[in-house]
């Protein structure tokens, strides 16, 4: 049996960018993505911490060390710039490692910037 399994959490993420007139999606500074282990286009949860909405987009990629956390298309209804949010991925793994296993935790600092 194959459980869904947090894989990673971007924690207090804060939302830079709003663009109405984009197709849809979420865009993340490379450099978070890379730390969180989420690839270009993959589905993630986001949750606003300011309002509570919860919505599904996909991932872009944005200009590494920018701290850019953008939400574009409809998801820029969802929130607003300086809203803070809890970006999650998730992967399905088998139960045995499931049992033992620990997302990654990315928790940022008020420009978006990995705190050591």
């Amino acid at each position: 049996m194959f459980r869904m399994m947090c894989k990673s959490k971007i924690q207090l993420a804060r939302c830079t960018t709003k663009n109405l007139r984009y197709t849809g999606s979420i865009t993340i500074d490379r450099n978070l993505m890379d730390k969180a282990d989420i690839f270009p286009y993959e589905i993630v949860l986001v949750i606003n911490l300011n309002n509570g909405a919860r919505f599904e987009t996909y991932v872009i990629p944005g200009k590494r060390r920018s701290g850019v956390i953008g939400l574009n298309g409809g998801a820029a209804r969802l929130g607003e710039v300086g809203d803070e949010l809890i970006i999650l991925s998730y992967e399905f793994v088998d139960e045995e490692k499931a049992r033992k296993y620990r997302p990654k935790l990315i928790v940022v600092d008020s420009r978006n910037r990995p705190k050591r």
